[in-house]
């Protein structure tokens, strides 16, 4: 199985940027997906999550900012992010928690996209 994340790029503070993450390889189901993030010198942190019935959790430093969503036909999720401040700058991941067989479930990692806001 594997994640691949696409959408980081440089924005300007007050920007907007829409993270992707498409999941491929010998997938049952998805279980839980959602998007954390690293900055310089500080641990990954969780950003927000979404089950596979579309419960949703975020960052209390995101909420009314970011928005998480999934497409469970196509394996994918999403990240919106709007209102984005120059403590957004990170490297973005991807994760989810994949069925690969009927009793086998596994957790996988994107390999990364980065997002810079200037100010």
């Amino acid at each position: 199985v594997q994640l691949q994340a696409s959408g980081g790029g440089l924005v300007q503070a007050g920007g907007s940027l829409r993270l992707s993450c498409v999941a491929s390889g010998s997938i049952v189901s998805i279980n839980v997906m959602g998007w954390y993030r690293q900055a310089p010198g500080k641990q990954r942190e969780s950003v927000a999550t979404i089950t596979r019935g579309g419960l949703t959790n975020y960052a209390d430093s995101v909420k009314g900012r970011f928005t998480i969503s999934r497409d469970n036909a196509k394996n994918t999720v999403y990240l919106q992010m709007n209102s984005l401040k120059p403590e957004d700058t990170a490297v973005y991941y991807c994760n989810a928690n994949v069925r690969v067989e009927l009793i086998r479930t596994y957790e996988y990692w994107g390999q990364g996209t980065q997002v810079t806001v200037s100010s």
